[in-house]
């Protein structure tokens, strides 16, 4: 029998690589009993990347996501692993470092076991700090090797990138394969250059199943020596996502290695209830084509979580591109026209921008000058015209070293500009910022939290944060699930009336008491406007005010405690006693 092979299921990423958000706290309370009785999981990715700025978007803490999801796999002996940006920490762009140091401390003490760090530009600068202070903080730090395929990115680059982070103290590697184009061969031979120098330490393969090597690649790195294979689940695995544990625990006890058996009835369960999630508002959010594989993946190098993103960059870019070429008397492209101009470009661009390994936010930026190209291009125009400050902050080397070398014509375009290259620490370039976060937090009387962990919210996250705090987040969330509710009705047939008598099935009305003309606050001037679809009424507040024939001014109460749905009348309209002034849906408990 050959050696144990350990799971760990990637229930965060299974959800970012789908689609835009993740579940709530309340869900996240319901699954994790049925993943603990699945029985095959050591491990289970519960946080981390985007996860905590996601939560933010839709109005929710996700310091009390965080904390609702590891207790109860703390407590049956799960590790729990976050995904961690290096020097950008939990967001797209670098972090001081009293932040980052922060970040750990607050992680523990939330429950979260391992943070695995990566820099996307595989620069040793952004990645050992993080090391030391998770060791300090008491996490297990786990260092990525981001995972690519080019002539620069050879078993020795990756052997010699590990060997340094595992002198700084890092007991575990992560191959993070985040496009799945890492050749099955080739991770074979890197798991065994790292294990037949050190059998110590822990190895953890994580690849995309976007081009499809993904399978393959899983049985030659545990052939190799590796240690823990993460996988997704159902209805969320396979296409751009990961590969099932139940086809991957099947593959390798065939080939066998000891693997955990898999309570297939809980299985079952979780993956009702992770369908029920998607049912509820998470599938609106969820990109179709994230379900798939594609082969074009190998040629661009793109991870497969961006297609959706690309594919409505090039819907926005397609109409622009038609109507120019329509008016030089040329044949219009087709969104596959485009497609394919875009992965030729990106194929172009990638390497004459050093080969940066294309996982966030580098896969964006590299993605974003190849797309700015082939406008120009179609144009008749010059490529390299349209670079935006953070990649060249990229190709500065302010973000760290490039793997591989700038092409003359790049190094020209920054000179003709009077842009400087530098090779300093990139961590250099952001002095320490949590004095200033926390006169915020004391200028607003907000509470810094258990273990300062509304502070760092704060500090990794300030925008979203403090549109969370105001409940801007909450409200634009709702108006774009109702949006997308919506569209989705459209998209099926039904038409705007349809979906307007659907809404008002659900809500209730709120009618005129007296004769008169509305207006929507005290002031009662003419500009007032009425209450955004979505906005909050409690019982004790006032609704609007009617104007009656005998110069008051009547209020007209909400109550009872919902949310508009439609307004009926505009402001300053006449109404008479019993009309319909909106549609309200009833909510006893807003969260």
């Amino acid at each position: 029998m050959k050696k144990e092979i350990k799971f760990s299921l990637l229930y965060r990423d299974m959800w970012q690589s789908s689609g835009k958000y993740q579940p709530r706290a309340d869900q996240l309370a319901r699954i994790a009993p049925l993943i603990i009785e699945m029985g095959c999981f050591a491990r289970v990715e519960t946080n981390g990347g985007a996860f905590e700025q996601v939560n933010l978007l839709y109005g929710e803490n996700p310091n009390n996501a965080v904390r609702t999801f590891t207790k109860p796999l703390n407590e049956v002996g799960i590790q729990t692993h976050m995904l961690d940006r290096g020097l950008n920490g939990l967001r797209m762009y670098p972090v001081p470092a009293d932040v980052r140091k922060l970040m750990y401390k607050v992680k523990k003490a939330q429950g979260v076991d391992i943070t695995r760090i990566f820099c996307g530009l595989n620069d040793v600068r952004n990645i050992i700090p993080s090391i030391t202070y998770a060791l300090e903080a008491g996490m297990i730090p786990q260092a990525s090797l981001c995972i690519t395929f080019s002539p620069v990115h050879t078993v020795e680059y990756y052997s010699d990138i590990a060997e340094q982070l595992i002198a700084a103290g890092a007991p575990e590697i992560c191959l993070k394969d985040m496009a799945g184009i890492g050749r099955p061969v080739m991770l074979g031979k890197l798991v065994k250059a790292i294990k037949d120098k050190h059998p110590e330490v822990i190895i953890e393969y994580h690849g995309h199943s976007g081009p499809g090597f993904s399978m393959a690649s899983i049985l030659e790195v545990c052939e190799n020596g590796a240690d823990i294979i993460d996988v997704a689940m159902e209805p969320l695995s396979w296409g751009k996502v990961h590969p099932d544990v139940l086809s991957v625990q099947a593959m390798l006890k065939d080939a066998g290695f000891q693997v955990p058996e898999i309570n297939m009835k809980a299985y079952m369960k979780a993956r009702s209830l992770t369908q029920e999630f998607i049912d509820d508002f998470l599938g609106y959010f969820i990109d179709p084509t994230n379900k798939h594989t594609s082969s074009l993946l190998i040629g661009s190098g793109l991870p497969g979580g961006m297609m959706g993103s690309m594919m409505a960059d090039l819907k926005g870019v397609q109409s622009g591109i038609n109507m120019y070429l329509k008016s030089k008397n040329q044949n219009e492209l087709s969104i596959d026209d485009l497609l394919v101009m875009l992965f030729d470009e990106v194929a172009y661009v990638w390497p004459k921008l050093g080969y940066p390994p294309l996982v966030t936010p580098f896969s964006q930026y590299v993605k974003n000058v190849a797309l700015m190209n082939v406008m120009q291009m179609v144009k008749g125009e010059e490529r390299w015209s349209m670079i935006d400050s953070h990649t060249w902050d990229m190709i500065l080397g302010k973000s760290g070293k490039l793997p591989g070398e700038l092409a003359p014509e790049i190094i020209e375009l920054a000179k003709s500009k009077g842009y400087e290259f530098t090779d300093e620490n990139p961590q250099d370039n952001f002095p320490d910022a949590l004095e200033t976060y926390k006169k915020e937090m004391d200028d607003n009387g907000w509470e810094y939290g258990p273990d300062n962990e509304e502070l760092f919210e704060l500090a990794m996250h300030d925008r979203q944060y403090r549109d969370y705090r105001s409940g801007i987040a909450k409200k634009r969330f709702e108006d774009e699930l109702q949006r997308a509710k919506d569209a989705e009705m459209q998209k099926n047939g039904f038409t705007e009336e349809d979906i307007k008598k659907l809404k008002r099935a659900k809500a209730e009305p709120i009618t005129a008491l007296e004769k008169g003309q509305v207006f929507w606050d005290a002031s009662f001037e003419s500009g007032s406007t009425p209450p955004a679809i979505g906005q909050k009424f409690y019982p004790e507040e006032t609704f609007c005010y009617i104007g009656t024939l005998w110069g008051t001014y009547d209020k007209i109460p909400a109550n009872f405690s919902g949310r508009i749905v439609e307004v009926c009348v505009k402001q300053g309209a006449h109404v008479n006693k019993g009309d319909i002034l909106a549609y309200i849906e009833r909510i006893e408990l807003f969260a």
